[in-house]
């Protein structure tokens, strides 16, 4: 549990639903925040400030009634806070996680670049099986294979589909995306998310390469 979605933060780009311009502001906001809890805020603070980042996704999805965007930002806050708090007490948070990302799909299967796909599919990956949790690794896959149709090119839903290469044992095809990751092109604000998840890649390779000795 201690490892649930270390990340979900995805390309900011335009679905069918579009955000005004304050909307637009309200989301890069949060996704600037979650970035510096995520990579800069100590670990033991974490779920704190993860818990007040929720509440402040929440209202904005409340704002936005029909928008998509705020419905995954609000399944990625969750779920970071579950990652950050660990334990059976993470269960509610990764359960309301998933139904806002399921959500967001039903409404713009496409927004964010199909960020709602990644995420949920990595939660899916990475929440325990049954009798304790919703995971499953079939279910994931599936799922991560529609966020890599819907952007190939994509730094998190290569680095995702590559960790959830490892988990299978596919370190071959785990390697390419990994680097295919690496060839993403940067996302204009996002700077500091990318410099987190390019740290992130980093980890895993070297995780490929001690599996591989």
């Amino acid at each position: 549990m201690k490892r649930l979605l270390l990340a979900t933060l995805l390309a900011f780009s335009s679905s069918t639903w579009a955000l005004d311009p304050g909307g637009a502001q309200r989301l890069a906001d949060l996704q600037q925040r979650w970035a510096q809890i995520q990579y800069q805020t100590p670990k033991e603070q974490r779920s704190e400030a993860f818990e007040k980042l929720a509440g402040d996704a929440a209202t904005f999805v409340r704002q936005y009634p029909g928008a998509a965007e705020p419905l995954i930002w609000n399944g990625i806050v969750n779920s970071s806070w579950a990652g950050a708090t660990g334990g059976l007490g993470a269960l509610s948070k990764v359960k309301a996680a998933r139904a806002s990302l399921e959500q967001a799909i039903a409404l713009d299967a496409g927004a964010l670049q199909g960020s709602a796909y990644t995420s949920l599919g990595t939660l899916y990956d990475q929440v325990p099986g049954w009798p304790i949790g919703f995971g499953d690794s079939d279910k994931a896959e599936t799922l991560l294979r529609q966020a890599l149709q819907i952007n190939p090119n994509g730094i998190d839903s290569n680095y995702f589909w590559a960790d959830h290469l490892v988990r299978r044992k596919r370190y071959d095809e785990a390697r390419v995306a990994l680097n295919k990751a690496l060839q993403a092109p940067p996302r204009p604000g996002r700077e500091l998310a990318d410099q987190g998840r390019r740290s992130d890649i980093a980890a895993l390779l070297k995780t490929l390469e001690d599996k591989q000795d």
